[in-house]
């Protein structure tokens, strides 16, 4: 298996904390705030995705990521909610950002997201960890993260880590 980590933020964590749950090839996803550096210093809410590169690559994760939060709009919570792909290598980040701009490619709209280097995680507290597959019912979840999931199984429903398929078509798609 060929493990790899990928940190990644833009919205609520406990939104992005569901929907990289949810897919098969990724093995955890570890919720809270992360920090770049230089500008990008911060702590700002996010998610690290370890993952099983045999099964799921980057380029669909990023896809993913950008589908299911607001990546083309900035706004006046972008320091909370920053929208950004945290790297932890050279390569990863090279990667990343050649990804990104191919994405990016004959759009009209183009992507705020940004590619940094991860420096510091700090986890979320254990009672806020796993909230929506602990709290499906909760007005939070089916309000915000929801329809992020009703996003994936529409454009990526392949990828749905089957443990969790007829839990996200029942609770979202009737």
């Amino acid at each position: 298996m060929n493990t790899t980590r990928i940190g990644l933020g833009g919205g609520c964590h406990w939104c992005t904390e569901a929907v990289f749950q949810s897919l098969k090839g990724v093995i955890s996803v570890a919720q809270g705030y992360i920090a770049s550096n230089g500008k990008c210093n911060s702590f700002s809410e996010g998610v690290i995705v370890t993952y099983n590169s045999e099964e799921i690559d980057l380029q669909l994760l990023i896809e993913i990521h950008l589908l299911t939060h607001k990546s083309t709009k900035n706004h006046s919570m972008r320091d909370k909610y920053r929208s950004a792909i945290y790297t932890f290598s050279k390569e990863g980040n090279t990667k990343a950002k050649a990804i990104l701009s191919d994405l990016n490619k004959n759009k009209s709209d183009p992507f705020v997201t940004l590619v940094l280097t991860f420096e510091e995680f700090k986890l979320s507290r254990e009672a806020i960890t796993n909230y929506y597959y602990s709290n499906p019912e909760k007005p939070f979840c089916e309000t915000f993260i929801n329809p992020k999931l009703k996003l994936l199984l529409e454009n990526h429903n392949t990828y749905i880590n089957k443990n969790k398929l007829n839990h996200l078509k029942a609770k979202i798609l009737l």
